[in-house]
């Protein structure tokens, strides 16, 4: 088994273990303990926290270190340096909103498992390419929503897919019922109203409904 084979079943296993991956953006690096058990209490246990606040990094790391069961990732991962920080703080997996050669090469060198976006079916093909066969496609709503994934089904079968953007709790069935999905990214499970307050009976709760979308069949 290649390299790029064994990282794509790490993320694979990371797909399966719930129909939601919250999507978490974090302003204050206290909340990611308690947050990361609320949402690993209900159900959610992988998590994606994404590079785009100053507390990111630092909350990933208290996640790593302090919260059993999370399989904690990093998200807006663009280059070299991001998939190096992420490694560092104890990601298990990267998360990139597109990708790029360069990109593409750093994770060949890297030990984390990379899901890269998509928004195209070219892009996909050019993925495939380079093994892989697990996409996160994004913008998800803006870039087509479920029917135009599911149009991909058929001409693009071995590739699995995380939709990811502008999803919520009533939409996301719509993607978890297509064959070539096997969860989606959700901001909706945790708030920013909710993270500010501490609201972590509420996020859990929302993660509760979440971990409730299973795929038919």
């Amino acid at each position: 088994m290649n390299n790029i084979e064994a990282k794509q079943q790490q993320i694979e296993t990371t797909m399966r273990l719930a129909p939601v991956i919250p999507v978490v953006v974090i302003d204050d690096a206290k909340a990611a303990v308690p947050m990361a058990r609320a949402l690993v209490a209900g159900g959610t246990p992988a998590i994606e926290v994404t590079l785009r606040t100053p507390a990111a990094l630092e909350a990933i790391r208290a996640i790593a270190a302090e919260v059993e069961g999370a399989i904690i990732g990093v998200g807006t991962v663009l280059n070299a340096r991001d998939l190096h920080a992420a490694l560092q703080a104890g990601a298990r997996f990267a998360v990139s909103p597109g990708m790029s050669p360069y990109l593409l090469d750093a994770a060949d060198d890297s030990a984390l498992p990379l899901l890269p976006g998509v928004a195209t079916a070219s892009e996909a093909m050019s993925l495939l390419e380079r093994g892989y066969r697990h996409l996160k496609f994004f913008p998800a709503v803006p870039a087509g929503g479920h029917k135009l994934l599911g149009a991909w089904a058929s001409p693009l079968p071995q590739i699995r897919f995380c939709p990811t953007g502008g999803i919520s709790l009533g939409s996301a069935g719509d993607f978890l019922a297509l064959p070539n999905v096997l969860c989606v990214g959700g901001s909706w499970l945790t708030p920013a109203d909710k993270l500010a307050t501490g609201d972590w009976a509420g996020i859990e709760l929302l993660a509760r409904e979440a971990a409730g979308l299973r795929k038919p069949g």
